[in-house]
């Protein structure tokens, strides 16, 4: 059955693919979205609960159809090392993995934002630490946001919240990587991966030509012609070059906080306690607010659409108007830490979380909105 739709959607391929609705996963609307948008190269490696992506592009063949490579790796070290080599030659690529595969790519990360390359990695978040389950989580929300390698380095990261955003997601991805030269996380979890929806793809678009790569990347290693050559890399030795570079850096960062912050808000003009949840817990917590509004408690959601850059000011906004807010999260509490810097004391802000891999449903959350703000 799942064999017989992607013969189906590989024939539409063929025929210049349109604008379509389609039922599919997460991981598979990632695949399609990535083919659909003109990427030119993945390289991965299989991990639950994201093996899904790279057994798509398989089944989709994008090879014969747009040219994109598609390569699964022999580790998740060399895989993240393949698409530094790609975004280098000014190539639209990415790679996807799970939490443990996402661990062992942190120094190809580092490395890729030291030497300012566009890309796209996906992380499709399992729980742990270790090996852990193949169960749902969020708990690798620090390592994408406070830099889970080494060095001043900052990844810009989405969080979607459905398969449509799943797909939605990556040509924005690299809409912002080539805008600021860094490298994107799309930060999904289990539940978003596995779960089916509808969702709308887009339109096939084109690779760029080599010549279109040059005129969009004058930085890139595409071969010398009557320049100097182009030098792609995150080494300095010199410690006053190695400040400039890092200074530099960071005016970006500063650049990219003031433009790229995304969230939505539901019934927050009246909240008289807020709801902070990304991903697959914003859903959830969605149901939550409907179910404590059934009951008369003024509840809202806010949830940051981008992890980082944080919203910040969005959320600092609401500390003088509701009585409390609670982050939701599939971790032992980690973005719960951004939101009290955000209100900075001037209201109660607590945490709930499942760990393990086991997602809460909405009246385990409306039991903990009342047991630690409303009592």
């Amino acid at each position: 059955m799942v064999v017989s739709r992607f013969i189906k959607l590989n024939a539409i391929n063929k025929k210049n693919m349109e604008e379509e609705v389609v039922l599919m996963k997460g991981n598979e609307a990632i695949s399609h979205a990535a083919v659909r948008c003109g990427c030119d190269g993945y390289f991965g490696y299989p991990i639950t609960p994201q093996s899904e992506v790279l057994e798509t592009l398989a089944e989709l063949r994008p090879w014969e159809t747009t040219g994109m490579v598609v390569l699964q790796a022999e580790s998740e070290i060399a895989a993240i090392n393949m698409v530094y080599g790609g975004a280098g030659s000014g190539k639209m690529v990415m790679t996807s993995s799970s939490s443990p595969g996402i661990s062992l790519k942190q120094e190809g990360i580092s490395y890729i934002a030291g030497a300012e390359l566009p890309c796209l990695i996906v992380n499709v978040m399992r729980g742990g630490p270790g090996l852990g389950t193949i169960q749902p989580s969020q708990a690798d929300y620090f390592q994408t946001v406070k830099g889970g390698g080494h060095g001043d380095y900052r990844l810009i990261a989405l969080a979607p919240a459905s398969v449509q955003e799943m797909a939605d997601f990556v040509a924005l991805s690299f809409d912002l990587a080539f805008k600021y030269r860094n490298p994107v996380m799309m930060l999904a979890d289990g539940v978003i991966g596995q779960m089916m929806e509808k969702v709308v793809l887009p339109p096939q678009k084109k690779r760029l030509t080599d010549e279109e790569v040059i005129a969009r990347c004058p930085w890139a290693t595409t071969g010398k012609s009557g320049r100097k050559p182009n030098i792609i890399t995150s080494l300095e030795l010199q410690p006053d070059a190695m400040e400039q570079n890092n200074l530099r850096f960071q005016a970006k960062y500063k650049q990219i906080e003031e433009n790229e912050v995304r969230y939505e808000e539901i019934h927050c003009e009246d909240a008289e306690y807020l709801i902070i949840a990304f991903g697959s817990m914003a859903r959830i917590g969605q149901k939550a607010m409907e179910i404590a509004r059934e009951e008369g408690i003024k509840v809202g959601i806010l949830r940051p659409i981008t992890l980082w850059p944080f919203p910040t000011k969005a959320i600092a906004a609401y500390a003088d108007k509701v009585k409390g807010m609670l982050s939701l999260e599939l971790n032992a509490g980690q973005m719960v830490e951004d939101i009290r810097l955000a209100v900075n004391g001037r209201v109660k802000v607590e945490h709930f979380g499942r760990l393990g891999g086991i997602v809460p449903d909405p009246d385990e959350i409306v039991a903990a909105l009342k047991e630690q703000l409303i009592k």
